[in-house]
């Protein structure tokens, strides 16, 4: 019994948590700003020594992984083409591209597309501003959903006992003096924003980074994000933002119909190209 137990310590390959201790290892290395060496990966997945360096050389040699001559680990070919593929194939990112670039018109400010995924906001899309001072987000990247305006505006959405457990389980880190430090503050915005239609990030997540976003959400197709206009809060002002609200909001309802349209029951989701609205249309 002790050496089974010794052994399911040291990840036995042949286990059945084999996968998920991999899939831990791939994402300590992928999201992280640089380069990762061993003792880093160590203390981010916390496994066993002798389970990690065996993970390690099995992600290398799938080429899932690679090993710099500094010994450190990044993200290898087969793994970067795997999330090319994801995102070239995303559905929601091709319809709603058009749109984010004609929201990116009318502002000339950063464009986000985000998914909603538990307490997390993930970006899949992104236009950028042609003014010289730009955004450090990145596509793929997760940010908490309680600092963020798209994902503010995306809980706003959820229904109440979802959103009960999903706030529950947040820990509520101050990234900044105006971040939400508990519950009841952030369920009291969200009441705000159900009753607006859209929401702010008021320097919550990032000092002098500010944004207005609204609710993107199609249920039959689980799907619960939203889009947002962000700005440096020296060149873009609360006036401003409220004065984009309206743009933002009926974007984010021009999206939610063409996902709906492309993607419902018993239609065809190929070769049809986006509809994109005339500037009349959109003025109706």
């Amino acid at each position: 019994m002790k050496q089974k137990k010794e052994d399911d310590m040291e990840g036995d390959p042949a286990g059945t948590g084999t996968l998920g201790k991999a899939m831990a290892v791939l994402e300590a290395v992928a999201m992280a700003d640089r380069p990762q060496r061993f003792t880093d990966i160590l203390q981010t997945v916390r496994q066993p020594r002798g389970t990690l360096h065996r993970l390690l050389g099995h992600l290398v040699e799938e080429g899932l992984l690679v090993q710099r001559r500094d010994l450190s680990y990044e993200p290898g070919l087969r793994l970067l083409k795997f999330a090319y593929r994801s995102w070239s194939g995303n559905r929601f990112r091709e319809i709603a591209a058009p749109y984010l670039l004609h929201l990116h018109q009318l502002t000339g400010e950063t464009v986000h597309l985000g998914l909603l995924r538990e307490a997390e906001i993930i970006y899949v899309d992104k236009v950028e501003s042609r003014q010289t001072v730009r955004m450090s987000s990145q596509i793929g990247k997760a940010s908490p959903a309680y600092c963020t305006g798209i994902g503010k505006a995306a809980l706003s959405v959820l229904p109440g006992g979802e959103l009960q457990r999903i706030s529950t389980g947040m820990e509520f880190h101050p990234f900044t003096a105006q971040t939400h430090r508990s519950i009841e503050s952030l369920l009291a915005e969200i009441e705000e924003i159900r009753h607006d239609g859209h929401a702010f990030d008021r320097e919550e997540h990032e000092a002098e980074i500010c944004c207005v976003a609204a609710p993107i959400s199609v249920p039959e197709h689980d799907l619960v994000g939203g889009i947002s206009v962000t700005g440096p809060s020296y060149r873009v002002s609360f006036k401003q933002l409220t004065a984009w609200a309206q743009d933002v909001r009926k974007v984010a309802a021009e999206i939610e119909e063409e996902v709906r349209i492309r993607l419902g029951p018993g239609r065809e989701t190929g070769a049809a190209a986006p509809r994109v609205l005339s500037d009349a249309q959109r003025s109706q």
